[in-house]
């Protein structure tokens, strides 16, 4: 009866872009195996898989699939799990007393859909206004594929995005829009290969709407080189 009613659900559930917390829902024993013993476990699983779905590992194009698999789950796609990778993010005092927003567009955006473990790929566009300190550019870089190297929902990957430089920088004024395609959509189910899903969140000043309006308006530059 269990199993019938989690089957229920999840089907109830369906293609809807759902999350249950701004917190990635990791188990209490989540970092008890070594990234090793991780990738020796995935790795029958692919292997079991991919012998369910009838294919012949024995091929040479094949033979190697589980493993190549395990070790990109753990090392690459999913490695923002492991907090050992966190980026440290060192600020320095805005001795030059800049005191506009800074804003960061078009970061690359490479993260996973959690409901099907589909990529989702777009931008990200991140502002700050200094309250006293800065951050090297490159991390705030640092800090979104951090975050986006996990089984992810953007909302949830906007929000952690935001807490992170909220916390680095100590100023409520932060704000970060994504605008990304997730594949889950676009090559699957519905399979519409236009549409994209836009999120946002604003803290502090950013909740104004002059300091919004003026964060969209230098997102839309046309920046050439």
């Amino acid at each position: 009866m269990k199993i019938e009613n989690d089957f229920n659900d999840y089907e109830a559930i369906g293609d809807d872009h759902i999350g249950s917390s701004s917190d990635t829902p990791l188990r209490p024993d989540a970092f008890e195996l070594s990234n090793a013993d991780k990738i020796e476990s995935i790795k029958g699983d692919i292997k079991h898989i991919l012998e369910t779905l009838g294919l012949d590992l024995n091929d040479d194009s094949l033979k190697g699939t589980p493993n190549r698999v395990a070790k990109m789950f753990v090392n690459e796609i999913f490695g923002g799990l492991n907090p050992d990778k966190k980026p440290s993010a060192s600020t320095f005092d805005n001795k030059y007393k800049y005191g506009e927003m800074l804003v960061e567009k078009n970061i690359t955006v490479y993260s996973t859909c959690e409901h099907h473990l589909l990529p989702i790929v777009g931008r990200a566009h991140i502002a700050y206004i200094s309250n006293g300190t800065v951050v090297g550019l490159s991390k705030m870089n640092r800090i979104v594929d951090y975050y986006a190297k996990r089984p992810q929902v953007q909302e949830r990957l906007t929000i952690q995005i935001v807490r992170e430089l909220q916390e680095v920088l100590g100023t409520e004024d932060v704000a970060c829009i994504i605008d990304a395609k997730h594949l889950c959509v676009n090559s699957r189910g519905i399979r519409d290969i236009e549409s994209s899903t836009v999120t946002s969140e604003f803290g502090g000043k950013f909740k104004e709407n002059t300091k919004r309006r003026e964060l969209l308006d230098y997102i839309q530059l046309d920046t050439q080189f």
